[in-house]
Formats: C-alpha cells, structure tokens, sequence
C-alpha cells in the first residue's frame, strides 16, 4: 500500500463529479466499496470544516472537567491538552490521507493488513467505540434540552436528538460535509462569544491553584484523555476524505484534517475547563456549569452545545453504518444506520444515571484497542511506500496473520501499563497511575508489523 505524495498541486478537484454527488439532499446510494473515479469531488479543505464543526462539541467540552477532578494544575493541564491533541490530531490526520488512495472506508483499508475476516475484530470494535460516543453525545446534549425546557423527560429529548442526527447520517457524506460546514462557522461564533464571557472573569480564573502530589501521574492521564478523544476519529477519518480526487494533495489533506482537530478540540477543552473553575462546586453536571457561567446568556450557551452534540453524532453514526458494512453485514447503509440509532438510544437510556462517573473511564479504554490498530495500519503503508509497490491494492486475503497477530502482541503488551479504576496494571501502579498504554500498544504493534511485513517483501523480492 503507497501512501505516496501527489504532484498536484493540492487544488480542490471540485468539480469532479456526477449524478447523486452533486446533490446534498439525495440519499448516498454507497456503502462500504469503492468510489470510482467519475464520483469523486470535494477540496482537501473540507477537511478542515468537517474536523473543525465536528470538535465543536460537549464532549470536547466535557472533557475540560477532568483536571478539576484530578487536580491538575493549570500550567500542567495546558501542556496535557496541547500534547494529546498534537497526537491525536496527527494520527487522525495521517489516516485521512489514505481515503483519495483507495476510495474506501478506514476499515476497508485495514483489510490490506489484516485480511477480510481478520479485519473483522477491529471492525466490531469500532462498532461499539461509534455506538458509544454517539450515546455520550446524545446523553450530554439531551441534557440541554432538559435545561432549556425543565419538563422535557430525557427518553422524549434523546429520542429528538437522535431523529435528527440520523437523517444527517442517512443522506450520508454530502450533507454532512455541507452541516459541518455549517456548524463550523454557527458553533464557531456562538464558542468565540462565550469564550469571551469566560475570560472577563480573569480574576476568578487566577484563583484556580490546585497542588497535586504526583502531578506527572496526572499529567499522564490528562494527555491519555486528550489523545483518546482526538484519535478516536482516526478509525474513520478516511470515511470522509474517500471522495476526494485521487490527485488531491496528500499533505494538503493532513495539514487541513490536523488543524481543524487541533483547533477545535484544545479550544473547547480549555473552555470546559474555564467554566468549570467558575462554577465550582455549584455548576451541578457540565452542561448546568455553562448555563450558570453564562448567567443572562447561558440559554444561547445551551443550543452551541446541543449543536455541537449533533455535529459529532452525524459523523458517528454514519461510520457506524460502515463499521458494520465491514463486518460483511448485508444491509443497505441506510438500514445499518437506522439500526446503529436504536442501539445508540438504547445506550443512552441505560447510562444516563452514571455518565458523569463513567465518562473518564469511557475515555481511557475507548483508545486502548485503537493505537496498536493503527501501528499495524501505518506500519503496512510505510513498508508498501518503500518498497516501491505502488497504489495497486494487493489481493485482500481471508486473514492476513501478521496484522492480525501485531495488533494482538501490541494490545497485550500494553495491558500491564493500563491505568483505570476498572483496572490497573502493574508497572501503571508502579508510575503512581500514569497511563501508557496507547503509546506501548501502538510502538510495539508498529514495530511488529514492520518487521514482519518488511521481510514478506523481500522474500517476494528475491525468492
């Protein structure tokens, strides 16, 4: 597999298309094959808005509570939101740049390195890693609908919420590059005039000067956190750049897909942070904090949330759909969506009651699968580009046991530094709860595969 930098000169390609691709309110008829040439079309700087509108979100925002309950100082948790973010927007970045090679989905991709069925478990679990998020959205936002109308019984807001951003995932990629765009500039307005609300109260923010006992530990979780809500996207990241002309430039790409996460993401962290320190111990959930700080206008702050909740959501259910289009599921994608809802309703009715205890553990297992997933995928596109073996997929095998076995060795060898209170590993409890399990599972699966791939080659090579 090449990953292979373009000649061109990264210009947009927007014209390049056919039939239902010019159309955003017509339903897409694909699912998990390839785009052929004639429709494609789109600009690399979609992904710029499509990453930007999408991070734009309460998640993202909730997130920013976590130092409070750790008690991370502010100096520390600045340098643990920037550095997680860095990675997570990288990994992301670089995976979008392989859609415009293939065409396909991100998990399709994988069966390059994993074959059919052995890209069958990475698939499941990003069935349930989607699923998941999209209930975590669904459950903050129906939050703010109760704020805005306190009658409102949460299973009557979530089934709302849940409506529309399954529309959004049905008519598929068109119109949810056109809402993202959209929510990009909305939510970009409505989180600039509350971020200024939150500053003017610089005084009260000075106030915030926690002292922590092993602030390294914490630090280490902070930058785990960050990076396992960044790089949570890069197992789809390639769903939405699969439409761009073959020809669009590859860096181009990246640096657009790694701004717009960076940005977003570090932003309203560090929002959720500020509203935090300002509610204090009277904010009630994070959705309640932002209403309070807001004061005359929290409802606004309100609806940016929920906004952005619906953002995130299109994108998760929509590579639900195509997570489950990878585990050979025979359905249209349309039908695979409307099901992925009901799932995600369900798991939203069932955690409501304890999301706020669960979101950090969520959080710090939700990445554990997903890096040594991707060392395999990026191990197997840097041994394909050097090896000079061109854009030409090779023939997708029924399991391909070197991917397969590295991403089980790197996931295994990281289970020791795991750091949750579902679990703690035994060199995790020796650091004093410092989390290193994305990087060790994802170095030791890279290094694995890499080996393991590079010496297929050259026995292909020189039989």
């Amino acid at each position: 597999m090449s990953l292979r930098k373009s000649t061109a000169n990264g210009t947009d390609n927007a014209h390049a298309s056919s039939g239902y691709t010019s159309q955003v309110f017509q339903v897409e008829p694909y699912g998990v094959q390839p785009i052929a040439d004639a429709n494609r079309h789109g600009s690399a700087r979609s992904q710029f808005t499509l990453w930007f509108g999408s991070n734009l979100t309460i998640a993202d925002y909730a997130l920013g509570f976590l130092p409070i309950s750790l008690g991370l100082p502010f100096g520390w948790t600045l340098a643990a939101l920037l550095l997680g973010n860095m990675l997570g927007s990288l990994v992301v970045a670089l995976a979008a740049t392989m859609g415009p090679t293939y065409g396909l989905p991100q998990l399709m991709i994988g069966r390059f390195a994993f074959g059919r069925r052995g890209g069958y478990l990475p698939a499941a679990l990003n069935y349930l890693s989607t699923a998941g998020w999209f209930a975590v959205n669904n459950i903050l936002g129906t939050f703010g609908l109760q704020i805005l109308f306190p009658h409102l019984p949460f299973y009557a807001g979530s089934l709302l919420l849940v409506i529309l951003q399954a529309l959004l995932a049905i008519y598929g990629h068109n119109l949810i590059h056109t809402y993202e765009r959209a929510m990009s500039v909305i939510l970009g307005i409505l989180f600039v005039f509350i971020s200024v609300l939150v500053v003017q109260h610089g005084t009260s923010l000075s106030a915030y000067h926690p002292t922590a006992d092993h602030p390294w530990a914490l630090f280490g979780i902070m930058v785990a956190a960050a990076f396992s809500y960044i790089g949570s996207w890069a197992p789809y990241a390639s769903d939405y750049s699969r439409y761009l002309a073959s020809s669009t430039s590859r860096r181009n790409i990246g640096l657009f897909a790694f701004i717009g996460n960076f940005l977003s993401a570090t932003w309203l962290e560090l929002l959720g942070l500020g509203v935090a320190i300002l509610a204090g111990p009277h904010g009630g959930n994070s959705i309640q904090a932002l209403h309070l700080v807001a004061g005359n206008f929290g409802g606004l702050a309100v609806v940016a949330v929920i906004l952005g909740g619906t953002a995130a959501d299109a994108l998760n259910l929509y590579s639900n759909g195509l997570s489950a289009g990878a585990l050979d599921i025979r359905l249209p994608r349309y039908a695979l969506t409307i099901l992925a809802s009901i799932v995600g309703l369900a798991l939203s009715w069932a955690g409501a009651g304890g999301f706020e205890n669960n979101y950090e553990n969520f959080l710090l297992l939700l990445g554990y699968w997903m890096t040594p997933w991707l060392g395999v995928l990026f191990a197997y596109a840097w041994v394909g580009r050097s090896a000079s073996i061109g854009d030409t997929p090779p023939p997708i095998s029924t399991v391909r046991w070197s991917g397969l076995a590295s991403f089980l060795i790197g996931l295994a060898v990281s289970v020791p530094f795991m750091s949750s209170s579902l679990y703690e590993g035994p060199i995790a409890y020796r650091l004093n709860g410092a989390d290193l399990t994305f990087y060790v599972g994802f170095l030791v699966a890279f290094a694995v595969m890499f080996v393991w791939t590079k010496r297929s080659v050259r026995a292909v090579s020189n039989p």
